[in-house]
């Protein structure tokens, strides 16, 4: 085949529905699961939903006027991102239950050498990774941990079958997952522990049911739908001030979550527990208006103690006190970095990513890497965001990533690798900026961070820079060859 893509959520979807409306036909994409969707279908946790508002969480050439909240829930992504398949034919080109074992490439041939797991090997002329960032669970090693008598299950894998009503529940972690799925375990569970190691800051979450008569205006007026998703772009991208520019403007966001946590949350004992003491967007800002009252329910209490270790019947935290549960829920997240580290990659010459990335993961533009030619990655480092939609930032990927193959096509070459060069200044100049963000900044550590303390996950900047950035490979940062 042309090209293969690997994986089949938003990236995946995203790149194979440009290229059936460029006309290129001849790809396969490579899902390792049962379905399609990504986190979106591994991510079935109570209360899973999005945290960027629905029309800008959707590719802006296929809006949905039927969305029936302002962020919507987990399943309502999941059947957006079918319909988009369904609507341009993507389903016929999905492999599924393909996993992913190694990428070669084939120096003489020119072309790169995709060994699945089952042993069965393809070949392509292009590859396209889709795999994104959220998708290999995080667990941390706690000594004891095989030894737990009850049910254990990290929050991307939840265990369905587990009724919780009435169960004494522990939950480690306080991500964006948590903060979601902790408020519906309230309702349920006997008892509830939250242990925490830092406490987010969160501000509340302006969701809202869309009523009927909106949805028939988003539906049926010409230039509504556009008009209502860039009207929330252009707020969120304001946000991008603080995060990139001077860690002093976050001052206001501040402001917000602190007025947030003193409505909610009376107790001053527990108030001071989840009270951050970092730069607000340092990590993750998350949104919830029912995260702190479930805290403050009389059943549920939040443990700042480390944990020393997990037995039969519990936890135990360093000062010794024993936490006997019946069920141990991660909520964790996820290798970002480590999992874009850890892939099977040999580019030209035998070179493993793991040692063109020695030094750190980066890419040209979260791309394209020297040394591995016709291979492009989809949310690759540094094309994470804090303020905005990473579904734009996938369609500008997407857009750069087809500009590269009309280089190929319009110079009849074999394989495009962006220069070392044009990659190292593309990365010293996103340092840069990165070293005066909040990110860096803000006096906290963060998944966004790697084990040097660098940033590998983050842009730093405004989405619309990325865009005119990327909209067009330039033909001098690239070589081509025949």
């Amino acid at each position: 085949m042309k090209l293969a893509i690997i994986g089949s959520g938003f990236a995946g979807i995203g790149m194979a529905i440009q290229l059936k409306k460029a006309g290129f036909d001849d790809f396969v994409i490579l899902e390792k699961d049962d379905d399609l969707g990504g986190t979106w279908r591994d991510n079935r946790y109570p209360g899973c939903a999005c945290d960027v508002p629905s029309p800008m969480y959707s590719f802006s050439y296929e809006l949905n006027p039927g969305w029936s909240r302002l962020f919507a829930p987990q399943e309502e992504i999941l059947a957006y991102l079918r319909r988009c398949a369904d609507k341009h034919r993507i389903g016929p080109h999905i492999r599924y239950g393909s996993t992913v074992d190694l990428l070669e490439w084939d120096d003489d041939a020119r072309h790169w050498r995709v060994s699945l797991t089952d042993g069965e090997v393809l070949t392509a002329k292009a590859v396209v990774s889709g795999i994104g960032a959220l998708h290999v669970p995080s667990v941390p090693s706690i000594p004891g941990a095989d030894r737990f008598g009850g049910t254990t299950f990290h929050s991307a894998q939840w265990d369905h079958s587990c009724d919780l009503t009435g169960k004494r529940v522990a939950v480690i972690g306080t991500g964006a997952s948590a903060i979601q799925f902790v408020p519906k375990l309230a309702e349920k569970a006997a008892s509830l522990r939250v242990f925490q190691r830092t406490p987010p800051w969160i501000q509340p979450k302006p969701d809202f049911v869309l009523p009927r008569w909106a949805r028939a205006v988003l539906r049926h007026v010409p230039g509504a739908q556009r008009v209502f998703r860039n009207a929330i772009y252009w707020v969120l991208e304001t946000r991008a001030t603080g995060f990139t520019i001077n860690p002093k403007l976050m001052a206001p966001q501040e402001k917000v979550a602190r007025m947030h946590l003193a409505r909610q949350i009376r107790d001053p004992e527990l108030r001071a527990k989840v009270t951050p003491d970092y730069t607000i967007g340092c990590k993750r800002i998350l949104l919830s208006s029912d995260y702190y009252p479930a805290l403050a329910e009389p059943h549920v209490d939040v443990v700042t103690e480390g944990i020393a270790e997990i037995t039969e019947t519990g936890l135990v935290t360093a000062d010794g006190t024993a936490h006997d549960v019946d069920v141990i829920i991660y909520g964790t997240g996820f290798k970002v970095t480590d999992a874009l580290a850890e892939q099977h990659i040999v580019g030209r010459g035998g070179q493993k990513i793991q040692d063109a990335w020695a030094d750190g993961i980066e890419a040209h533009h979260g791309t394209t890497i020297a040394g591995f030619p016709n291979l492009f990655m989809l949310l690759g480092p540094n094309t994470g965001l804090g303020h905005n939609s990473v579904v734009f930032m996938i369609e500008s990927q997407v857009q750069h990533v087809m500009s590269c193959l009309r280089l190929l096509r319009e110079e009849k070459a074999e394989a495009i690798e962006v220069r070392p060069g044009a990659q190292r200044r593309y990365n010293d100049h996103l340092q840069r900026r990165l070293g005066k963000a909040v990110w860096n900044e803000g006096g906290c550590k963060s998944w966004y961070l790697d084990e040097n303390g660098v940033n590998r996950t983050l842009w730093p900047g405004f989405t619309f820079e990325f865009w005119a950035r990327t909209r067009r490979a330039r033909r001098r940062d690239y070589d081509l060859s025949r």
